[in-house]
């Protein structure tokens, strides 16, 4: 009785297995295809680079003052020492604090990136959610980035379906694109082992 009973539930699990409807997207061909969002990258990506200019000039003013101690620290008293070492120490922790300000995890990129990126996520995130009801999925998953997505089927991919939904016009994929398949970057690799030289 045991026994057809498992079947049975076996029967009727594999049955609601084969029902369910998934999709994949890919979201980093969807925020590309946003000009929004192209536009908020690199406004993030020229304060990055402003502000890492801005930390490269208090180190190598740094680096200038202890190369200038290095030098005339025979000819300090003590106190003249202490005096120096502690400017350079203060120059140092100040340089520290503002890299952490501007690129801490609270720091001002973090919150000018969820300024103007988590707006344009979030309605990415809707409108995949509006797709996932109306097209009855169970799941839909992600294959950008480090997914663990190994081979998608293009016809499931709802990545154009998601940009219309948002009333912007797909890019024209490439058949590359459509064939990604992980197992062809291995064989682009070359055939070495780790230690070789």
């Amino acid at each position: 009785m045991k026994t057809a009973t498992i079947i049975f539930l076996a029967i009727i699990f594999s049955g609601i297995t084969n029902a369910q409807k998934f999709a994949f997207v890919d979201t980093d061909y969807i925020l590309d295809n946003i000009p929004e969002y192209k536009g908020a990258k690199k406004q993030l990506d020229d304060l990055s680079v402003q502000w890492q200019k801005q930390i490269e000039s208090k180190y190598a003013e740094i680096d200038k003052l202890y190369k200038a101690f290095q030098q005339e620290q025979i000819l300090l008293t003590e106190d003249m020492k202490r005096k120096r070492e502690n400017e350079i120490i203060q120059k140092e922790k100040e340089a520290k604090d503002f890299q952490k300000s501007k690129f801490g995890v609270e720091g001002e990129l973090f919150k000018k990136r969820q300024e103007l990126v988590k707006p344009i996520q979030d309605k990415v995130f809707s409108a995949i959610k509006e797709l996932s009801t109306a097209g009855n999925y169970s799941m839909v998953f992600d294959k950008s980035g480090q997914s663990n997505i190994l081979f998608a089927d293009s016809k499931y991919d709802k990545s154009d379906e998601v940009l219309k939904k948002l009333g912007f016009s797909p890019a024209e994929k490439s058949t590359e694109k459509n064939s990604e398949n992980p197992s062809d970057k291995l064989k682009e690799r070359p055939n070495s082992t780790p230690g070789e030289k």
